[in-house]
């Protein structure tokens, strides 16, 4: 870390009550990420790229309307700047109102669930097709592997261990012999590396419709409904991205609402009613307990591509 930096401070007022966590926790890729920390005091820190350069930035909240930020490095003033689309403040639910109970009962208990956007499209891109085909945990592990391998340390006084991610032009230059070693196949890393030359592009998309900004991601081979989803959750704040093609989704979502097992388009068709919130259904499913699947089979196993 480089303490010496000065620090850019934000504070948002949120018309509606706000959980900083519960909104950014999806952006954490597994418990030790070193773009992601939660700290004993219950901020948030993270790291990101922004247009004019790195930010470490760390987040508090005083009241459930208030969020305070810290931000040090060249993309300081950048995420301020947007620290209330960030932590959801822009996030409209008004016309959200489910009628299945365990929905409507979450909804009534969560009003602070906020989907939050970054903005940033190859942050959000990369570990998405890291988790393409694999168990979670070996995504992470590849995911740390890289980030410290190729990321640079994060600005300010960011906690030990942490770090910024790589740039565009860094995914481009990374050997294959580097995402092998991470635990990628080629197929995965030829995705990523794609991806990172036409990053300018892609992060226009913010700017899209969220129909026009999935057109844009899936054009790329490599890039499914699945992975275009978890991009515009993240990263476009799309409260409908509903990740079709998810291993364990459709089922979980068929036991917690229904008390069976829904495949893919029957999950499709159930959710139609609560378009266009089916992402944020899905969240509320989640942060509630309410989510269920029972477990019928073998844990999926862990495939290590880096022994052959």
């Amino acid at each position: 870390m480089t303490a010496s930096l000065e620090v850019v401070e934000t504070t948002v007022t949120a018309r509606r009550p706000l959980d900083v966590a519960m909104t950014l926790h999806p952006l954490q890729r597994g418990k030790g990420d070193p773009c992601h920390r939660r700290a004993v005091d219950g901020s948030i820190w993270r790291t990101s790229v922004q247009p004019s350069g790195p930010v470490t930035y760390r987040l508090t909240q005083s009241d459930r309307h208030t969020v305070h930020c810290q931000a040090w490095g060249e993309g300081a003033r950048e995420l301020a700047d947007g620290l209330n689309r960030l932590v959801g403040e822009q996030d409209e639910c008004e016309d959200f109102a489910p009628e299945h109970p365990i929905l409507a009962e979450a909804h009534r208990r969560f009003p602070h669930l906020r989907l939050g956007r970054t903005d940033r499209v190859l942050e959000a891109l990369v570990p998405a097709i890291l988790e393409q085909r694999v168990h979670g945990i070996a995504a992470f592990a590849s995911w740390r592997r890289l980030v410290w391998k190729f990321g640079t340390p994060a600005p300010g006084p960011a906690p030990d261990g942490m770090r910024v991610p790589p740039t565009a032009h860094v995914w481009r230059r990374v050997p294959s012999w580097e995402f092998h070693r991470a635990n990628v196949d080629p197929g995965r890393a030829r995705t990523i590396v794609r991806c990172a030359q036409v990053a300018d592009r892609l992060e226009k998309i913010v700017n899209l419709s969220p129909e026009e900004a999935t057109r844009r991601l899936m054009s790329i081979p490599g890039v499914g409904i699945w992975t275009a989803a978890e991009v515009s959750q993240r990263a476009l704040g799309d409260a409908d991205a509903l990740s079709v093609g998810d291993y364990h989704l459709a089922s979980m979502v068929g036991w917690s609402l229904l008390g069976k097992p829904l495949d893919d388009a029957e999950m499709v068709a159930y959710l139609e009613p609560v378009r266009p919130h089916r992402y944020r259904a899905v969240r509320l499913l989640l942060v509630s307990g309410n989510a269920i699947k029972p477990k019928f089979g073998p844990r999926t196993p862990v495939v290590d591509h880096s022994w052959h």
